[in-house]
């Protein structure tokens, strides 16, 4: 059974309540019964298993059997500007990041997009994209759930991020250096964030922008992917360097 998040104020006294989308989750689609364990994680690392005391329509209540710390983070966290992508493709892409254990997901609105973002969908579609993130998170046990941050414009994402220890925007067929050569932080506190464009690649003035906040152009090679196929090929080649993929 996954890791399902709670927030640290739902557990007192060893005691932990569960209610909404959780709650009937838990209750309808995995059918727990009283007496089961499963496990619960929280926004500071820790990590909960529990015993279901109670359950109703509306609320399970369990007890805590063990309380576990995370791990302290190893490597950078990796932050990943995605061009905003058609249909499901999105989805899938937020899916996989997240499985992939990026910290922070920020979807970009580049010149070549398809896609333009609706004013009047944007918060359902930002708690539907947060919603993805949480239950990839779960499935994949990770400790920390990916953060899913409002779409922007190249240039404010490429500012926002100028205190990143390492900036990388990928481009196809590139000078830039190859990402499996590019050397990496080490250190836990810095951050990597890596920029994938769109299938009709970047603009070039986006790219110039980019390199005047500190990005560095890299390229995967002479194969042309298509973006989403190419945003996890890079993490992939970030997280097996790091370590994270064994």
């Amino acid at each position: 059974m996954p890791v399902f998040f709670i927030t640290a104020d739902q557990i007192q006294n060893g005691a932990v309540t569960i209610t909404g989308p959780l709650c009937a989750h838990l209750r309808d689609s995995l059918r727990l019964q009283v007496g089961e364990k499963f496990w619960l994680g929280d926004e500071r690392r820790q990590r909960y298993r529990v015993i279901a005391a109670h359950i109703d329509r509306k609320t399970i209540s369990g007890t805590v059997l063990e309380q576990i710390a995370g791990p302290i983070p190893a490597h950078p966290p990796l932050i990943l500007g995605q061009t905003l992508l058609k249909g499901d493709r999105m989805d899938w892409i937020i899916q996989k990041a997240t499985e992939l254990g990026v910290a922070s997901i920020i979807p970009l609105v580049t010149a070549h997009a398809i896609v333009r973002p609706r004013s009047d969908r944007q918060t359902p579609q930002q708690s539907r994209w947060q919603k993805i993130a949480l239950e990839a998170s779960q499935q994949a046990e990770r400790w920390e759930v990916s953060l899913l941050l409002p779409p922007c414009n190249p240039q404010s994402f490429f500012e926002s991020q100028v205190s990143a220890a390492l900036k990388l925007i990928l481009c196809e067929r590139a000078a830039g250096q190859s990402l499996a050569t590019v050397p990496l932080p080490s250190e836990a506190g810095n951050h990597i964030v890596l920029a994938v464009g769109p299938e009709g690649g970047w603009k070039k003035e986006e790219i110039e922008q980019a390199v005047a906040y500190g990005f560095t152009p890299v390229t995967l090679g002479q194969l042309i992917l298509r973006a989403e196929t190419a945003a996890l090929a890079a993490l992939s080649v970030i997280q097996s360097r790091l370590g994270e993929l064994g």
